[in-house]
């Protein structure tokens, strides 16, 4: 069982869970280079208007795509803010991680001499 802290691990996990799926992964880089709608992105996949309707969906609620009218079509936007925010959250670990292999390093550096 994972303990929930508070509403940025939940957004957080709401991000990494959008994520983990390549389809998405995809929409989220094809929509950050221009915008499409959901039928233009459902021609570009092998599964249904409806499945890729769904993958935009989940996006949407990970803040990773927006939506918005222009006339009768609602254009798909990745949302680069949202993937700074990742990208902040792997450097906060990557530089937990580099602080640990400095240490290390130091203390085998101490028992060489």
């Amino acid at each position: 069982m994972v303990a929930r802290s508070n509403d940025a691990t939940a957004e957080v996990d709401r991000l990494f869970r959008a994520l983990a799926d390549g389809t998405r992964r995809d929409i989220v880089r094809r929509t950050l280079t221009r915008e499409a709608t959901v039928s233009e992105l459902a021609a570009s996949y092998d599964m249904s208007f409806a499945a890729v309707q769904k993958h935009v969906a989940v996006l949407e609620r990970a803040g990773l795509v927006t939506k918005h009218p222009q006339g009768r079509e609602r254009l798909v936007r990745g949302n680069p803010d949202a993937i700074r925010r990742a990208q902040a959250l792997l450097d906060r670990y990557e530089d937990i991680w580099r602080g640990r292999v400095e240490r290390l390093d130091a203390l085998l550096a101490d028992e060489d001499t």
